[in-house]
């Protein structure tokens, strides 16, 4: 017996270590990124080259001449070092921690087992030298001096002082609340004037606590007790804008911690969290003569209906002020202009959408003071471009990007060289549309220079001066190239380096593969990625499983090399595991988006079965009589939604913490995509209005301390679900919030799911 139990431990041991083996021996890939370390006068730099097995060495470019070489001896250094510091090191495995070449001569200083040493690279000889000491002169916050004059500016032409009021920039005038209504006075003595006399609790120039959280402010919070106006100052002193705010709905969501780890009782917790159709706190401009001491009258007619209004800028002439105005329903968004002596407003730039403006992904405005100009961002032609406008006179100057593709976001304004550095998508039409390229153009659209060129997607990483960048790319099917590129131009200067993959590939593990078909339309291409079990066999039949978010305010199918996904646990139990990003997704043109708007329910279904049909039409080993879903979140909606629209496609979903019912979910998400008000087509696209629709097998997993999306709106489809007299399989997580269905747990429970509704592989 007691052998046996010997024997036992054994194999329990082998056992574990079998388990744990990969996590320690997992194949690696070197040189997924490069850390530049460049020289003062920015024409060269250092970096740490990975090799396998933990090797390393270290490489010197001369970036003006393309060159590219071993920055020093390995052999000779490494033999030097050990004498020095009394210990053999490796060549191949040198722990230095910085070099610097930066040193008169040809000499490299070396910090290596916290020591430092000059080394001459012409024969290795050195000296130790003492660490160089941080500066500990820094230069004085400019703030400070400020500070000690009892008030500060926060750049907007407000300054606020100690007593909690807002001061001119001239320092004459003071601004403060006094019972929800704004005075005026000197600051050098003088009586307050009153300004306003209607204020009140819901109609208040008070910027309480509550009211801070919620609109956009650019000072700290101050105390509640001491309340401060929003002002924002003339610069030259005559006037000044005060906003006047307007709670909005008080709503909370609350929550029940069942199983807390410090009492045995449970807690009740409960957080502010307004929901579509909720009444929205407004803040509204008032303008305001200090000579004459009292409101000059606005009409709201241009800003009746708030999402959102910005903060007012006054021109540098004091002439007027312009604020940006986002009405709601997201179907109007302007930039307006206030005069100052009159109050006329007027808009200066105006979007219309029959469906939504995507101010919440494809929203820039830089307002250029010297010149009078905006740099304007904007979807009108149908594709995401970039405008240059008049700012007096509110008329576009110039198109400032164009074509059937898109900017996805502005990286740098160069004022100077009237120059615009962005990211772009579709940039080059033989190449998957989603890849992040960068370009840089004139203000006036001329000289377009394509900063990226390879059949990845791209990021950069600019030398100090801008002179030149490293130029890192991708694919999920190519491991990343690193290249150096000339910033003029463009121009390569030379390859530095590629990631090694070797060990990874000889590991057997399967590459995504990038697939293409056409969508609902037979001509747009919709993108995805296909990735097999590690020992797919090409003679078998596999389940099919969808790992879908489809959530409208971006794309979500990866692009760039990665190690690892987080379905591998599905894909290691012979699951085929397909990415799809269909219509209704960002990313594209605006048609290809305005597809979700009040369509949610939608969620590119029509385009993803066809795609999927189409891999399985070029792949007969995926089975499309056995194909899941899983998603979390958006996801999560979305992978219950498809066995209530699609269940004639779908076999089983797992849906995670879904935001079941858009009117449930928190507001500036849904009332983006879905609209406002909320309509009767809130009601028919809910998960819980639908549930008696359920076709297949469905797990729903939500956890009850979620503050992301309601867990509620799960409980609901629960409810509706035993309502209808439906199978389903359901898992609370106590204590845990949003995504608790991909814990470990969670995972294991849905990987069972599937294998038990959708089976495995078969010959």
């Amino acid at each position: 017996m007691k052998r046996f139990r010997v024997w036992l431990g054994h194999v329990r041991w082998l056992f574990c270590l079998v388990l744990v083996y990969p996590l320690w021996a997992a194949p690696t890939v070197t040189m997924q990124k490069i850390e530049p370390h460049w020289f003062d006068d920015g024409n060269q730099f250092w970096y740490r080259k990975d090799l396998p097995g933990e090797r390393r060495t270290f490489i010197r470019v001369h970036a003006g001449q393309g060159r590219r070489e071993e920055a020093f001896d390995s052999d000779r250094l490494a033999a030097a070092l050990s004498e020095w510091i009394g210990e053999t090191l490796d060549a191949d495995r040198l722990p230095i921690e910085s070099l610097n070449f930066d040193v008169p001569g040809h000499v490299v200083r070396v910090t290596i087992k916290d020591r430092v040493f000059n080394v001459s690279l012409d024969d290795y000889s050195g000296e130790e030298q003492a660490k160089e000491q941080a500066d500990s002169d820094r230069r004085e916050d400019s703030t400070q001096s400020e500070g000690r004059s009892g008030s500060s500016t926060d750049g907007r032409g407000r300054r606020r002082s100690e007593a909690q009021g807002v001061r001119s920039p001239d320092g004459r005038w003071e601004v403060r609340v006094k019972g929800h209504n704004l005075v005026l006075r000197k600051v050098e003595g003088g009586d307050e004037v009153a300004l306003t006399h209607d204020g009140n609790p819901t109609d208040s120039y008070q910027v309480d606590a509550q009211r801070r959280r919620l609109v956009e402010m650019s000072y700290d919070a101050q105390d509640p007790e001491r309340p401060t106006p929003e002002v924002f100052w003339a610069p030259d002193s005559s006037r000044f804008v005060a906003m006047r705010h307007q709670p909005g709905t008080e709503r909370r969501v609350y929550l029940i911690e069942s199983s807390p780890e410090d009492q045995l009782q449970p807690k009740l917790d409960s957080y502010p969290y307004l929901k579509p159709g909720d009444t929205l706190p407004v803040r509204k401009p008032r303008l305001f003569d200090v000579g004459a001491q009292k409101e000059i009258p606005l009409s709201d007619m241009l800003y009746a209906n708030p999402w959102s209004i910005g903060s007012p800028r006054w021109d540098k002439d004091s002439t007027r002020f312009t604020f940006s105005f986002n009405q709601r329903g997201h179907q109007v968004l302007r930039l307006l202009a206030v005069d100052g002596r009159s109050g006329e407003t007027r808009a200066l730039i105006e979007e219309c959408s029959e469906t939504f403006v995507h101010y919440s992904g494809k929203y820039f405005m830089e307002y250029l003071e010297d010149t009078a100009e905006i740099l304007w961002m904007s979807e009108r032609s149908g594709w995401n471009h970039l405008y240059l406008y008049d700012a007096k006179a509110g008329e576009v100057k110039q198109a400032i990007t164009q074509g059937e593709w898109l900017v996805q976001g502005v990286e740098r304004v160069d004022r100077e060289n009237r120059q615009i550095w962005f990211r772009a998508g579709g940039l080059y039409p033989d190449q998957d549309p989603y890849f992040t390229h960068f370009a840089r153009v004139d203000f006036d659209g001329h000289h377009l220079v394509r900063l990226t060129e390879g059949n990845g997607t791209h990021s950069l990483q600019f030398s100090p001066d801008r002179r030149y960048y490293i130029d890192t790319w991708s694919r999920v099917d190519l491991p990343p190239i690193h290249e150096l590129r000339r910033a003029t131009d463009g121009v390569l200067l030379c390859t530095l380096d590629k990631a090694d993959a070797t060990e990874l590939f000889e590991s057997g593990w399967q590459v995504p593969e990038p697939f293409v078909a056409k969508g609902r339309d037979g001509k747009t291409d919709i993108y995805g990625l296909i990735h097999r079990p590690q020992d797919f066999d090409p003679d078998k039949s596999y389940p099919v499983i969808e790992n879908i978010y489809a959530g409208p305010h971006s794309f979500f199918v990866p692009k760039s090399f990665r190690t690892s996904y987080g379905w591998e646990r599905l894909a290691s139990k012979g699951f085929v595991i397909v990415k799809i990003d269909g219509m209704g997704t960002s990313g594209r043109s605006k048609a290809f988006h305005d597809v979700c708007w009040q369509n949610l329910a939608d969620a590119g279904f029509p385009d993803r079965i066809l795609w999927m049909q189409a891999a399985a039409k070029k792949y007969p080993a995926l089975d499309l009589s056995r194909v899941g879903i899983y998603g979390g979140s958006a996801g999560g909606q979305n992978a219950m939604g498809a066995l209530l629209w699609h269940g004639d496609f779908y076999r089983a979903a797992a849906a995670d913490c879904g935001c079941h019912d858009n009117r449930m979910d928190k507001i500036w998400w849904n009332e983006q995509w879905m609209g406002w008000p909320v309509g009767p087509h809130y009601v028919e696209q809910s998960n819980v209005t639908q549930a008696h629709r359920l076709k297949g097998k469905l797990l729903l997993t939500v956890g009850e301390m979620d503050k992301n999306v309601d867990p509620s709106s799960t409980y609901q489809v629960v409810d509706a679900l035993i309502r209808a007299d439906k199978e389903f399989e359901f898992i609370l997580f106590p204590g845990r919030g949003h995504g608790a269905g991909g814990s470990p747990y969670g995972d294991r429970r849905r990987t069972e799911f599937f294998i038990r509704h959708l089976g495995t592989p078969t010959p």
